[in-house]
């Protein structure tokens, strides 16, 4: 019995997870990395409204990875591009949407959770020319609906950190 246990735990392939490739590229060549809390920010909150101040007291902390496409990495970075892509596929991801065209790029947002409360949601930004950026929103039982009314509100923070500021500056 203790010998089909093993082959069964050493046989399931669990895949690669995000997080895995997060901390596995967030000191590679051509990837840029920050992980902040969300205190860094720095944004007013006299100005948010009340579903606005819950969706951000309800977000933990961001972990941003970024990929610079340059004409130097065109083969490495469409391998990166399509190891995200395959791990986003995985099941325990449900869209919340996506847009974007071929010519600009494309987003996706992806969440772990329930329709009603998210303890991940996923950005997965593409800019062509410009690379491929993945931000993770790790917080407990966050709302879709109120976390996205912050997309306004968090173009227009102020960020304390200097790599915070590189991050946000990355597809300009």
């Amino acid at each position: 019995m203790s010998l089909f246990i093993v082959a069964v735990l050493t046989s399931c392939n669990y895949g690669e997870t995000l997080q895995g490739y997060y901390v596995s590229n967030q000191e590679t060549p051509n990837f840029i990395s920050v992980d902040i809390p969300t205190s860094f920010v720095n944004i007013d909150e006299t100005i948010l409204t009340e579903d606005q101040k819950e969706a951000y007291e309800s977000v933990d902390k961001l972990n941003m990875l970024g990929y610079r496409l340059s004409d130097d990495n065109i083969e490495e970075y469409q391998a990166e591009l399509i190891k995200v892509q395959n791990i986003l596929k995985d099941e325990r991801y449900d869209e919340l949407f996506r847009g974007g065209n071929s010519t600009d790029g494309k987003i996706i947002v992806k969440y772990i959770g329930t329709d009603t409360s998210i303890d991940e949601l996923i950005v997965f930004v593409t800019a062509k020319d410009k690379g491929f950026a993945i931000i993770r929103v790790l917080g407990d039982n966050m709302e879709p609906a109120k976390i996205m009314k912050l997309g306004g509100i968090i173009q227009n923070a102020n960020p304390d950190e200097s790599s915070v500021k590189e991050f946000m500056s990355f597809f300009k």
